[in-house]
Protein backbone atom coordinates (compact mmCIF):
# COMPACT_ATOMS: atom_id res chain seq x y z
CA UNK A 1 0.00 0.00 0.00
CA UNK A 2 1.53 3.23 -0.89
CA UNK A 3 2.16 6.22 1.53
CA UNK A 4 -1.19 8.16 0.45
CA UNK A 5 -3.28 5.21 0.54
CA UNK A 6 -2.34 3.87 3.96
CA UNK A 7 -3.01 8.06 5.06
CA UNK A 8 -6.19 8.09 3.29
CA UNK A 9 -7.30 4.73 5.29
CA UNK A 10 -5.86 5.89 8.84
CA UNK A 11 -6.84 9.07 8.56
CA UNK A 12 -10.96 8.44 8.44
CA UNK A 13 -10.30 6.41 11.08
CA UNK A 14 -8.31 8.99 13.15
CA UNK A 15 -10.94 11.37 12.45
CA UNK A 16 -13.21 8.90 14.19
CA UNK A 17 -11.66 8.74 16.91
CA UNK A 18 -10.31 12.37 17.72
CA UNK A 19 -13.60 14.00 17.22
CA UNK A 20 -12.93 17.31 18.87
CA UNK A 21 -9.70 17.38 18.99
CA UNK A 22 -7.40 20.23 17.21
CA UNK A 23 -4.39 20.34 15.09
CA UNK A 24 -3.45 17.83 12.17
CA UNK A 25 -5.55 14.93 11.98
CA UNK A 26 -8.62 17.57 12.03
CA UNK A 27 -6.93 19.64 9.53
CA UNK A 28 -5.99 16.69 7.23
CA UNK A 29 -7.97 13.48 8.42
CA UNK A 30 -10.96 14.32 5.55
CA UNK A 31 -10.11 10.64 4.29
CA UNK A 32 -9.57 11.73 0.96
CA UNK A 33 -6.20 12.82 1.46
CA UNK A 34 -3.81 13.31 -1.67
CA UNK A 35 -1.05 15.25 -0.42
CA UNK A 36 1.63 14.47 2.22
CA UNK A 37 2.35 17.59 3.74
CA UNK A 38 -0.37 20.43 4.22
CA UNK A 39 0.91 23.97 4.82
CA UNK A 40 -1.42 26.30 7.92
CA UNK A 41 -0.83 29.81 8.64
CA UNK A 42 3.04 29.32 9.21
CA UNK A 43 3.89 25.70 9.61
CA UNK A 44 4.63 22.79 7.36
CA UNK A 45 2.32 19.90 8.63
CA UNK A 46 3.84 17.56 9.80
CA UNK A 47 7.01 19.68 9.56
CA UNK A 48 9.34 16.26 8.90
CA UNK A 49 8.30 13.36 6.65
CA UNK A 50 10.52 10.19 6.03
CA UNK A 51 10.65 8.80 2.40
CA UNK A 52 12.43 6.20 0.44
CA UNK A 53 14.26 6.86 -2.65
CA UNK A 54 12.22 7.66 -5.84
CA UNK A 55 9.23 8.60 -3.82
CA UNK A 56 7.53 11.90 -4.43
CA UNK A 57 6.05 14.14 -2.00
CA UNK A 58 3.28 16.56 -2.37
CA UNK A 59 3.05 19.75 -0.55
CA UNK A 60 -0.77 21.43 -0.96
CA UNK A 61 -1.04 24.73 0.60
CA UNK A 62 -4.31 24.27 3.22
CA UNK A 63 -4.25 27.88 4.60
CA UNK A 64 -5.72 31.04 2.92
CA UNK A 65 -2.00 32.64 3.56
CA UNK A 66 0.56 31.89 0.14
CA UNK A 67 3.86 30.11 0.52
CA UNK A 68 6.53 28.32 -0.93
CA UNK A 69 8.45 25.52 -1.12
CA UNK A 70 12.03 26.69 -0.59
CA UNK A 71 15.20 23.84 -0.17
CA UNK A 72 17.84 25.59 2.04
CA UNK A 73 20.35 25.09 -0.55
CA UNK A 74 23.57 24.51 1.86
CA UNK A 75 20.93 21.81 3.51
CA UNK A 76 20.31 19.41 1.05
CA UNK A 77 22.92 16.53 0.15
CA UNK A 78 25.79 17.41 -2.11
CA UNK A 79 24.50 15.57 -5.02
CA UNK A 80 20.55 16.74 -4.69
CA UNK A 81 19.37 18.69 -7.57
CA UNK A 82 17.96 22.05 -5.39
CA UNK A 83 14.25 22.03 -5.32
CA UNK A 84 11.83 25.28 -4.82
CA UNK A 85 8.62 25.94 -5.81
CA UNK A 86 8.26 28.29 -8.93
CA UNK A 87 11.47 26.06 -10.24
CA UNK A 88 14.22 27.92 -9.44
CA UNK A 89 17.53 26.98 -9.41
CA UNK A 90 19.16 28.11 -6.41
CA UNK A 91 18.25 29.62 -2.83
CA UNK A 92 19.03 32.95 -4.13
CA UNK A 93 16.82 33.32 -6.80
CA UNK A 94 13.54 31.98 -4.93
CA UNK A 95 13.96 34.60 -2.40
CA UNK A 96 14.67 37.13 -4.82
CA UNK A 97 11.29 35.77 -6.61
CA UNK A 98 9.24 36.27 -4.14
CA UNK A 99 10.42 39.78 -3.00
CA UNK A 100 10.12 40.83 -6.72
CA UNK A 101 6.69 39.52 -7.38
CA UNK A 102 5.61 36.37 -5.41
CA UNK A 103 7.51 34.16 -7.36
CA UNK A 104 7.14 30.67 -6.56
CA UNK A 105 3.71 31.37 -4.37
CA UNK A 106 1.41 28.75 -3.91
CA UNK A 107 -2.06 29.79 -2.98
CA UNK A 108 -4.81 28.34 -0.96
CA UNK A 109 -5.28 24.66 -2.40
CA UNK A 110 -2.25 24.75 -5.00
CA UNK A 111 0.04 21.97 -5.04
CA UNK A 112 3.69 21.31 -5.54
CA UNK A 113 5.10 18.26 -5.91
CA UNK A 114 8.95 17.04 -5.86
CA UNK A 115 10.52 13.36 -6.60
CA UNK A 116 13.75 12.60 -4.23
CA UNK A 117 16.52 10.40 -5.33
CA UNK A 118 19.67 11.06 -3.24
CA UNK A 119 19.48 9.67 0.46
CA UNK A 120 19.84 12.23 3.42
CA UNK A 121 18.17 15.26 4.86
CA UNK A 122 16.64 17.76 2.51
CA UNK A 123 15.48 21.12 4.72
CA UNK A 124 13.55 23.28 3.34
CA UNK A 125 11.45 26.38 4.36
CA UNK A 126 8.66 29.09 3.50
CA UNK A 127 10.28 32.34 1.91
CA UNK A 128 7.50 34.66 3.35
CA UNK A 129 7.31 33.04 6.96
CA UNK A 130 11.29 32.00 7.43
CA UNK A 131 10.85 34.25 10.17
CA UNK A 132 8.18 32.76 11.81
CA UNK A 133 9.79 29.23 11.72
CA UNK A 134 8.30 27.84 8.95
CA UNK A 135 10.52 25.23 7.95
CA UNK A 136 10.64 21.80 6.99
CA UNK A 137 12.58 18.53 6.42
CA UNK A 138 12.36 15.69 4.29
CA UNK A 139 14.64 12.88 5.18
CA UNK A 140 15.06 9.59 2.35
CA UNK A 141 16.23 6.72 3.94
CA UNK A 142 17.19 3.51 2.09
CA UNK A 143 19.94 2.34 -0.18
Amino acid sequence: MDRRAYLRAVGGLSTVGLAGCSGLVAEQGTGNQSYDVGMSSSAFRPARIEIDPGETVVWRNTSSHAHTVTAYEESIPEDATYFASGGFDNQSDAETGWIEGTNGALYQGDEYEWTFEVPGEHHYFCVPHEQAGMAGTVTVSGD
